[in-house]
């Protein structure tokens, strides 16, 4: 008891001084100037070629009318999601790079913490979304049509916009409406949930509560439709007798389960794990994994992998050059 009325009065003392955080430093990459530079080049480019290949995706879709479909549709979600995403980061990491002061304002952070996890949480409810397109698909063929219905996937796709933002204004208001004073490196190249709840101090008990438990319901239940959408799949191409039946089958959503094993299998590493382990520099990495190098690769699984998209870039190729 002695010890929280004393934890109370310190706290009381700073916010009389003036000794509450205006704004965060963030831990840089690197501190030699001609790392920095590459890193700064490497990141550049790794972010162009994200712009450009969700930017092609999108334009594919746009104007070719052979992919005026629930598929592709929730695809062009997805890239637009993948250029976001990145965008909420990389843009501070490339300019504190070049600057080698490493700071964000204090609104700066929680606008960049809002906006990164109402993406990524709109993301997590998009893959389910896009799995529960595919077991139609291939679980009740002659049906496709008549469930997934526009009307059916404009509201899962706002749905999925909606709850992630939701969620995340709960996770940004509890995470910010504690006090920030005395220290304020946050050990991570951008704001994230974990590590700014580390420089707190108050009590963040109850916000990592709600991260717990809202993350479980939400994550968990995503990730339950994904993966026993994916359970009937696969079961359902097991039945196929022919092997030109099952390859074409299968390939109808190897690049989202794909998609999807990056995805899960970043965050999951990344925000399913007690405070206590989390190691800065482990976690740089893998969440460059997720926020910067996934949102890359998506547009080029999807294009390799579908011959509808090739042939779409194709026509919008031969369109540009004629």
């Amino acid at each position: 008891m002695e010890e929280w009325m004393g934890d109370t009065s310190s706290l009381s003392r700073d916010i009389e001084n003036g000794t509450l955080v205006t704004e965060f430093i963030l831990t840089g990459l690197s501190d030699l100037p001609a790392v920095r530079f590459s890193l700064f080049a490497a990141f550049l480019l790794i972010y162009l070629i994200t712009l450009l290949g969700n930017g092609t995706i999108l334009l594919a879709i746009g104007v070719d009318s052979h992919l005026q479909n629930p598929m592709y549709f929730f695809l062009t979600n997805l890239s637009l999601l993948d250029i976001l995403c990145p965008t909420a980061t990389v843009p501070k990491m490339l300019e504190n790079l070049l600057s080698e002061r490493n700071t964000i304002s204090f609104v700066g952070c929680v606008l960049q913490l809002y906006f990164l996890v109402a993406l990524a949480g709109t993301e997590v409810f998009l893959l389910a979304a896009m799995a529960y397109d595919r077991y139609v698909a291939i679980c009740k063929p002659l049906r496709y049509t008549m469930i997934m219905s526009k009307k059916l996937c404009l509201q899962m796709v706002a749905g999925t916009w909606i709850t992630g933002f939701l969620n995340s204004l709960l996770h940004t208001v509890m995470t910010f409406t504690l006090p920030y004073c005395k220290l304020n490196r946050v050990n991570q190249y951008y704001c994230d949930i974990p590590p700014v709840l580390a420089l707190s101090c108050a009590s963040t008990y109850a916000a990592e509560m709600v991260v717990l438990i809202f993350g479980g319901i939400f994550g968990v239940g995503a990730f339950m439709v994904t993966l026993v959408s994916y359970i009937y799949i696969i079961s359902t191409i097991l039945r196929i007798r022919s092997s030109e039946g099952k390859r074409k089958a299968f390939s109808t959503c190897a690049s989202h389960l794909i998609v999807v094993c990056l995805f899960y299998g970043t965050t999951i590493f990344t925000y399913a794990r007690p405070t206590s382990s989390h190691h800065p520099d482990q976690d740089r990495m893998v969440s460059m994994l997720y926020g910067v190098i996934t949102p890359m690769l998506n547009p080029l699984i999807y294009s390799l992998r579908n011959k509808e998209v090739k042939g779409a870039l194709k026509r919008v190729i031969a369109h540009k050059r004629h």
